[in-house]
Formats: C-alpha cells, sequence, structure tokens
C-alpha cells in the first residue's frame, strides 16, 4: 500500500513559509544549494544521517518541479530510481503517488535490463517531494540565492588546498555556517536560455540563473576546471489542438509496477491511467529545421548537448531524410497541456508552430509556451573523490548537472550519495563508497569521477559490467542493509527488507530441497519441456529455470511447501532465472574487488613515478588521481601494461613500507633489550 497521503499543496506552501520566516539557527552540519531532484535527495539523505541540514533554493514552489520531461524511469534510469529508493530516497515514492501511465521497459529482454517508466502529473509529483521535506526531521527550507562560498584555509589533518565553511545569499544577510556544502546547481550555474536569435540569463524560463560569485569561487578562488554543456526542452502543446485519433495509442501496463520496495500498489488505479500517442515527423518538418539554422544560435554554438536527447534539429542534422519518433505524453491528470518528446527545439517561436503543424495529428496545434535552449557550467567531475566532494576543497560536494550529468534520475542518485557523504563528513564519520559491482549508482559515480564527460551524461544498461545481478528487483536486497549501516536508512524500510530476505531465503531453500527425477516432473508439469536426455535428480529451483515453467505452477504442485510464498512468486522466478549467472558474476566480482580495492596513495607524483609509463598515461592519471586500482584501470586512454606497472609499483611500495615498519620494531626492540640488560643489579 502507498506510504503516505498528503496535505493539499495550498495548506503546503503557508507552512513552508513560517519555516523559512524563524531560521533556527545560522549554523548548520549540512546545507544543500538547489531544490531540483539533486538538491532535495541530498537534503533529505544528509538529514537522515542525523545532519542539522539547511536546503537554499531561489524558489520554494518550484521545489520538486520537473523541469522537462514529466516522466521518470526508464532502461536504465528506473535501476537508477529503484537504487535511490533501496537507500530510502524521495523519487521512487514521488513517483508512485504522482504517475499516470505506468510501464515496464524493454520487456521483450530479460528482467536484468527492464526499464520501470512512469509518466508523472507535474503538481501531484511537486507536492509529494514538498510534503515529505517538511515532515523530515532536522531539515529546514530557506528561500534565497546563493551569491557565494565562505572559503578558508584548510584543516591540515586532510587533503586539499581549501575549506568551505559555509554560504552567503545575494541579499546581503548574515552568512551561514556548515561543516559540509552540497552544491546542485543544475542547469543555474551561469544559465543561459536561448529562442531562436534571442539570448537571456536564466536556468529555466521564468527562473533567474545562479549568482555570479558562485562560478567566480568555483573557476577563481578554487581553481576548478569548469566547462560548458547545454541542453533543450520542446515546446508544450495544447491539448484540445491536437487531434490524437491520427497518432499511434500505446496504453499503460494493465498493471502498474510500483517503483517503490515499501508500496506494493500506486495511487493511480490501472483504469485511471491516462494512454501516450506516438507519431512521426514529416518531410516538412525537416524542411523548416533547415529553413530556420541561420535564426537558430542555440544550435551553431560548440557547446555540447545531450546526445540520447537530442533536439530534433540535430537529429535532422545528424540523419538527414529520416521520420523521427515524436511521443504526445499527458503532463498530468487535469493538465491541457501535451509534453512532445523528441521535438526539444531552439528555433524562432514562429518556426516552432511551423514546424509542429507539420505533423498530422498537430496540424492545427497550438502552442503554450515554446522550447527553448540551456547553456550552463558544470564542473569536469574527475576533479571529485568517489564520496562526491571536490578533493582539493575540504566540506564541498557536488551532484547533479554540475558534473556533468543528464536526467532527473542521475542527479537524484548523485545527490542522495552526495548529501550522505556531506552529513557523514559533518559528523565525523568516515566517508562511504559504492562499487560498481554492487550498484549502478557505483558505476556512476566510478564513470564520472574517473572517466569525466565529453558530453552529458546518461545512463545505460551497458555500462555495467555486471548487470545480471544489478537487477532492478533486487536494489533493496543489495543497497538497504548497507544504507542501514551507514545511517540513510530508517528503521521501517530495514525492517521489511530483511523480512524479504529471510522470507526469500527460506522460499529458495524449499525450492531446492523439492527434488524429483524428471521422469517425475514430466508427469506433473507436462507442458514446460523438461528434456528426456536429463536424468538425474532436479530441483525446484532448477524447474523454475525453465521459460514456461511458474513460481505458481510449482506452488499447485506443492501447495503445503511453497504456497506460503506466492508473495515473491515473480522474484523467485528472477532469481532462478539468474542464478547460474549470477554466481559466476560473483566469482568474477571477488576478484575485481580485490583489484579495486588496492587503494592508491594520494599523494603520488605521476609526472616523475619511477616506472615505465607513458607521457599521456602519467597526464591521465595525473590528471584523474584514481583512488583505487580498480577506478585507474577504467581510465580512458590506460593500458593493461601501465596497470601491471602501477600495480607493480604500489604492491612494491607497500611491501617495502611494511618491511620498514618491521625492522623498526626489531631495532626498538633490541635496544629496549639492551638497555634492560644494563640496567640489571649484578649480585654482591
Amino acid at each position: 500500500m502507498l506510504t503516505q497521503k498528503l496535505p493539499a499543496v495550498q495548506s503546503f506552501l503557508p507552512l513552508v513559509s513560517r519555516r523559512v520566516g524563524h531560521l533556527s539557527s545560522r549554523r548548520y552540519d549540512v546545507i544543500v544549494v538547489g531544490g531540483g531532484h539533486a538538491g532535495t535527495e541530498a537534503a533529505a539523505a544528509a538529514a537522515r544521517v542525523g545532519a542539522d541540514t539547511l536546503l537554499v533554493t531561489q524558489k520554494i514552489h518550484t521545489v520538486g518541479a520537473l523541469s522537462c520531461n514529466p516522466s521518470l524511469g526508464g532502461v536504465g534510469k528506473g535501476h537508477l530510481v529503484r537504487e535511490i529508493d533501496a537507500l530510502d530516497g524521495l523519487c521512487g515514492r514521488a513517483g508512485d503517488w504522482a504517475g499516470i501511465h505506468f510501464s515496464i521497459l524493454n520487456r521483450s529482454k530479460g528482467p536484468a535490463v527492464w526499464g520501470p517508466r512512469a509518466q508523472l502529473d507535474r503538481q501531484r509529483y511537486r507536492e509529494f517531494i514538498q510534503s515529505e521535506l517538511l515532515s523530515t526531521p532536522r531539515l529546514t527550507v530557506l528561500e534565497g540565492s546563493v551569491e557565494e562560498l565562505l572559503v578558508t584555509e584548510p584543516n591540515p589533518d586532510e587533503p586539499g588546498r581549501h575549506r568551505v565553511t559555509g554560504i552567503r545569499l545575494a541579499d546581503g544577510s548574515q552568512p551561514i555556517s556548515a561543516a559540509s556544502v552540497v552544491l546542485t546547481t543544475g542547469t543555474f550555474l551561469s544559465g543561459s536560455l536561448f529562442v531562436g536569435q534571442t539570448t537571456s540569463p536564466g536556468g529555466r524560463i521564468g527562473d533567474a540563473p545562479s549568482g555570479a560569485g558562485l562560478t567566480h569561487t568555483l573557476r577563481e578562488r578554487l581553481g576548478l576546471k569548469v566547462g560548458r554543456l547545454r541542453t533543450g526542452t520542446p515546446p508544450r502543446i495544447v491539448k484540445h489542438s491536437v487531434d490524437l485519433s491520427l497518432a499511434t495509442l500505446h496504453p499503460p501496463d494493465s498493471r502498474p509496477t510500483p517503483f517503490s520496495f515499501m508500496n506494493t500498489r500506486t495511487r493511480c488505479e490501472p483504469e485511471e491511467q491516462l494512454p501516450c500517442h506516438l507519431t512521426l515527423t514529416t518531410p516538412g518538418v525537416e524542411r523548416i529545421v533547415r529553413e530556420s539554422l541561420h535564426l537558430n544560435c542555440h544550435i551553431q554554438q560548440d557547446t555540447k548537448g545531450p546526445r540520447y536527447c537530442p533536439s530534433i534539429e540535430s537529429r535532422v542534422m545528424r540523419f538527414p531524410g529520416r521520420s523521427h519518433q515524436v511521443w504526445l505524453e499527458p503532463e498530468g491528470v487535469t493538465s491541457d497541456l501535451l509534453y512532445p518528446q523528441g521535438l526539444s527545439m531552439t528555433m524562432p517561436p514562429d518556426a516552432q508552430l511551423r514546424l509542429i503543424r507539420e505533423i498530422p495529428p498537430m496540424r492545427r496545434a497550438e502552442i503554450h509556451t515554446p522550447g527553448y535552449g540551456v547553456q550552463y557550467d558544470f564542473v569536469c567531475p574527475t576533479q571529485l573523490s568517489p564520496s562526491l566532494q571536490v578533493k582539493n576543497t575540504q566540506g564541498l560536494f557536488l551532484a547533479g548537472q554540475i558534473n556533468g550529468t543528464t536526467g532527473y534520475e542521475e542527479a537524484a542518485a548523485q545527490g542522495l550519495w552526495a548529501g550522505l557523504n556531506g552529513a557523514r563528513r559533518s559528523l565525523s564519520m568516515p566517508p562511504a563508497a559504492l562499487s560498481r559491482t554492487e550498484s549502478y549508482i557505483g558505476v556512476l559515480i566510478d564513470d564520472l569521477v574517473s572517466r569525466g564527460v565529453t558530453e552529458p551524461y546518461r545512463m545505460f544498461t551497458s555500462r555495467a559490467e555486471f548487470r545480471t545481478s544489478l537487477r532492478p528487483d533486487n536494489a533493496d536486497l543489495r543497497l538497504t542493509p548497507k544504507g542501514f549501516e551507514l545511517g540513510c536508512v530508517l528503521s521501517p524500510r530495514y525492517q521489511e527488507a530483511v523480512r524479504v530476505e529471510s522470507s526469500l531465503r527460506e522460499a529458495m531453500a524449499a525450492l531446492q530441497a523439492v527434488r524429483l527425477s524428471t521422469t517425475s516432473w514430466r508427469k506433473m508439469l507436462p507442458d514446460i519441456g523438461v528434456s528426456d536426455n536429463k536424468s538425474s535428480l532436479m530441483t525446484g529451483m532448477e524447474i523454475l529455470q525453465y521459460k514456461d515453467a511458474s513460481f505458481e505452477m510449482l506452488a499447485s504442485v506443492f501447495p503445503e511447501t511453497l504456497s506460503a510464498y506466492m508473495e515473491f512468486s515473480q522474484r523467485l522466478k528472477i532469481e532462478a532465472v539468474y542464478k547460474p549467472h549470477c554466481d559466476l558474476n560473483r566469482r568474477e566480482i571477488e576478484r575485481i574487488q580485490k583489484e579495486e580495492n588496492m587503494s592508491l596513495p594520494q599523494d603520488i607524483d605521476y609526472v616523475s613515478l619511477p616506472v615505465s609509463l607513458s607521457l599521456e598515461v602519467r597526464e591521465i592519471l595525473e590528471r584523474a588521481r584514481p583512488s583505487t586500482l580498480g577506478a585507474a584501470t577504467r581510465l580512458e586512454g590506460m593500458t593493461p601494461a601501465a596497470i601491471v606497472a602501477l600495480f607493480n609499483y604500489v604492491h612494491f611500495t607497500e611491501k617495502q613500507e611494511k618491511t620498514m615498519q618491521r625492522n623498526q620494531r626489531n631495532q626498538k626492540e633490541d635496544r629496549d633489550e639492551d638497555l634492560c640488560s644494563t640496567n640489571v643489579s649484578l649480585p654482591r
């Protein structure tokens, strides 16, 4: 069932305003800057860990807003949502509350690459996030614009050349201090909006960019390498002006699948879900794109945009003569707008109207808000540690699009991890890390801090080496116990994960205990196709690996043994199918982890390292400064020979240090013995 009922948004905002107007402290453990997906997850995670947290956002009513596409999840992205939920994050439960069209993408393939996805009601999603933040203990929300970071001398006991101790607001009020600051500025860091040949400052239509002082602090004061990226959004279309009968209907799944492990159903009943529609571009679309290119300054820029979510201008230029998909998606239950996914554009508004009217269902369409482009600064993420703390600046954490990523899900995952680590630092706890062998969040962070980005980063299942074991269905078993140890998972979720793990273990043991001959299995279940060539005994777990076998079938044959576990029928089927792959993965993971866990000293001078490394490899290592050998292996440009040389050097150095320490201990013991012998009184 759903875990919460929400107050109406009208009753929520006055409560927030009162809370903002009475800040109880000017000193916090953690300050989070930005109220988007990264910021809200960071603030909530920091507070769950136990840190006194302040969330600063330009506009309170836009906290939790879906700035672009009103959807959540998808292939790869849905894995992130499940993992965020397993760590007690917000967005999964918010998606279950606000979803109006649920579907599992990639069903034709194996469950490891299924993509849970939902179309969302914008207002409901924002309501849920705001209500959650308001009810989170130790969390305060402040409306304001951050002008600069407070920077001071570093703590000599920690690595780094600077230390961030808080923020200063643009309104000139007193500075606010904190042990950790998490920046989640999204597209607002020196943001510029583009429509046709018009450019204006902003990070989102109707919202100003972040203060210039923030960019100056990062670039000039802290010396961080900063780049420029771009993205865009399509025009919003008035729904009643579109003839949806001319588009292909795509209904939702008949039974919505919740994102959250804590929910057994979604707020939206199956019959209340709204459909999406698919249409295609025409040659007229390409003609208008080409006719308006000289009027489109955004598309003429060299700034890199998202490869996997390109504008219609980019698609036409890259793939001339082709038709392109356009999804017409509802923006909410009561909204009169459609979101035309696939038609991100930055041409002049009159050209945008002419373009959409070249598509048959939109021959008479009206535009409510034109599409626009955004360009913004990002910090090259190789300057971060795996905890998402800036390497040269103590107490400063970055998350979201400021790290060069794209998408709500990638931002939320980083936000949760940065908030958790910011809180742990402020509470004098060691930083936490996630391996790429145990989570997609680990893959995401490792890719960012080890390889960096040349374009906005998007998560795909193909990025994970061990995706057969990193599935959406088992994120709770993989991450909830670890999250509980780290302090970001509360007791109710942990207890539920313990119950599920125990029940699954019992069910799999029961399946293994059911052992029959292949002849008996063929008689009992003639439709699943047990091979005649098999003569040995087979367990229920092995039978469940057959495509046509289901747990329900086995439970009907062995009700006394298996019927108690019907709640987990689908999960048990998936566990059985992937068991051989996971056993192999586990052995590979153990080998990789042995290599990954070898720490690389952070004071290594790679330029003058006395080993055989090319100048290019030395520059890569010096720039990325990987924290482990495993991270070094995934750096673009690294060679196997270089990894072997690095391994041998670190291994030899550690061995040498241990030998030196042992010799020093032995020498000290010898000296102590000599001293004792000289002090012994001789008998008279």
